[in-house]
């Protein structure tokens, strides 16, 4: 009994024991604790309050790619490429002046300006100090290690062709928005959507982890336009040979297919380099003028009168119209030719360019019957390529035209039109009538468009302007080996002030070619050539004669005229 008694008192004695040694180990479990919590919420609570604010979530941006535009055969015209920009924030590189300095240092910036921006939003995390700026230069920020500045990628468009193609694609501005030209008329399919995701950053503002993915970026789309960019060079190496050669003020040149009405060449000079951005600011420079300005085209509109006659009923092709004196008084005002022509046919006015013919002509027409057909080519409005600030030009109302407007206007003064506009109207008549829309698109199937007139009208009149380009008419240097030409010459004075100014001159000449089978529609414009010449036959006319001569062989147009290649006399256009 003894001995089971002392047992059950020592096991009591270890129980205790026990539970003894496991009360302390749960009181100093209990005490560590508690102190680590006091540690953590008091004594170190500024430290890891530091320490939590150099780390935090943030969304960032994932910039989307900007769609190229490319000409018809895929050549690119704008591209974008990757570039870094310097981001600071402000709230963490304030704290550090010496780092500031660093910073002005590798970026070339005035130091005591860049802490003035750095202090003046000291309230943001994000600030922008240098954009797009190359990546090795980049780099060499990275590898600085400035606490609070760190790299953001985005893309900076890029112009390999720079002026060549510069007013008909226009530019972007940093952050790639178009601003100009095709660039802003696309802007919607170009420009895509930004992505977005959730990152951890560090003080120094390096992602330490992508956190999620909250929306993929979608890229822009690829632009594939009308220009063939080999007809491009060669327009705008005639027209800036041409400005410097006869001083002109400014000049154009657009290049169209009758057959889809796309633009194959869009060219003024001066021009501009849209990857200078440091001339931007010049807006007369950069404005495409073959799209924004208007002019009085002179006689280049003199076809269009014209095909008004024929289309009556009242005048054939071998209608002759006299012309004697030479003179014809209408109103206050003596209309002139430069020589008496007599009896002369519609071959020969036009080919001589008279405007006593032409003014005799219109007379005899409806006022009606001029405006619908001009308004029908197109003059007036604008002709729905969708280039941005395109003009409409100026054709007034018939019911305002007294016999002297109708007069002056059958040899093309009181009414306005742009480059392009009147490209469209020869481009019509080589489509034998049919006005097709005005694209710098590339087109892929065959384009549809609107009667203008007859293809019978249109068929004679395009013979009748073959007449222009042979011996005697006013644009024999418009002549190109191997292909008839058919085509019109227009020198204008300048309007100033309410009146003319009888010292300065427009110069155009529009045309067609191959004239049997036209399929390009060319026009040449030269604003206040001043180097002796303004005649639109000797200083518009050669420039038409290189760029068309160069098209057509690059575009493998077979020649129509083998049998006197530099002495053309008629048009046979096919029906």
């Amino acid at each position: 009994m003894k001995k089971r008694s002392e047992s059950g008192e020592l096991d009591a004695n270890r129980f205790r024991g026990r539970s003894r040694l496991v009360a302390l180990a749960v009181l100093t479990a209990a005490l560590l604790l508690g102190g680590r919590a006091v540690q953590l919420q008091v004594l170190d609570r500024e430290f890891l309050a530091q320490e939590g604010g150099k780390r935090y979530l943030r969304d960032a941006r994932v910039p989307a790619h900007r769609g190229a535009i490319l000409d018809r055969f895929g050549e690119p015209l704008a591209v974008s490429a990757p570039v870094d920009t310097v981001i600071a924030n402000p709230q963490v590189l304030a704290t550090s002046p010496e780092d500031i300095v660093r910073l002005a240092q590798a970026l070339g910036q005035d130091r005591q300006w860049l802490a003035q921006r750095i202090a003046a939003n000291h309230d943001r995390q994000y600030y922008r100090v240098e954009r797009h700026m190359e990546p090795g230069a980049a780099a060499k920020i990275r590898e600085l290690g400035i606490p609070g500045v760190y790299l953001e990628r985005e893309y900076k468009r890029y112009y390999p062709n720079g002026e060549i193609t510069g007013h008909l694609l226009g530019f972007t501005n940093l952050d790639e928005d178009g601003q100009g030209g095709l660039e802003l008329a696309f802007d919607g399919t170009l420009s895509g959507m930004d992505g977005l995701k959730r990152v951890i950053k560090d003080a120094r503002g390096r992602t330490i982890e992508n956190v999620e993915n909250l929306r993929a970026p979608r890229p822009g789309e690829d632009l594939h336009t009308s220009l063939d960019l080999r007809v491009q060079y060669l327009a705008y190496r005639e027209l800036k040979a041409a400005v410097q050669r006869h001083r002109a003020r400014s000049g154009s040149l657009i290049v169209l297919d009758v057959q889809t009405g796309e633009v194959l060449a869009m060219v003024n000079q001066p021009a501009f380099n849209p990857n200078d951005r440091s001339r931007l600011g010049e807006v007369a420079r950069y404005r495409n003028r073959a799209v924004t300005d208007i002019i009085e085209p002179g006689s280049s509109i003199k076809p269009f009168i014209v095909a008004a006659a024929l289309d009556s009923g009242s005048y054939r092709r071998d209608s002759v119209i006299d012309t004697s004196p030479g003179l014809l008084k209408v109103g206050d005002k003596i209309v002139k030719d430069k020589h008496d022509l007599g009896r002369a046919g519609l071959d020969m006015i036009l080919s001589r360019s008279s405007n006593v013919g032409m003014a005799k002509l219109a007379l005899k027409l409806e006022p009606q019957q001029i405006h619908r057909t001009l308004a029908a080519f197109g003059f007036g409005q604008v002709t729905a390529s969708g280039f941005p600030a395109e003009s409409p030009g100026l054709l007034s109302e018939a019911a305002r035209w007294r016999p002297i407007n109708v007069a002056t206007l059958s040899y093309g003064y009181g009414m306005s039109a742009t480059p392009l506009q009147i490209v469209q109207a020869y481009a019509t008549l080589g489509a034998l009538g049919m006005r097709r829309p005005v694209t710098f698109q590339r087109v892929d199937k065959p384009v549809t468009g609107t009667r203008v007139v007859s293809a019978a009208v249109a068929r004679d009149l395009v013979g009748l302007l073959a007449g222009v380009v042979t011996v005697g008419g006013t644009a024999q240097q418009a002549r190109v080996p191997g292909y008839r030409v058919s085509g019109k010459t227009g020198t204008a004075w300048k309007a100033v002030g309410g009146g003319y100014d009888t010292n300065r001159y427009t110069a155009i000449f529009a045309g067609l070619a191959p004239a049997s089978n036209p399929r390009l529609a060319a026009l040449v414009l030269l604003d206040e050539p001043s180097a002796g010449k303004y005649y639109a036959g000797d200083v518009a006319a050669p420039v038409f004669a290189s760029v068309m001569s160069g098209a057509l062989r690059l575009m493998g147009v077979p020649p129509d005229d083998l049998t006197d290649a530099a002495h053309p006399t008629t048009a046979q256009v096919r029906p």
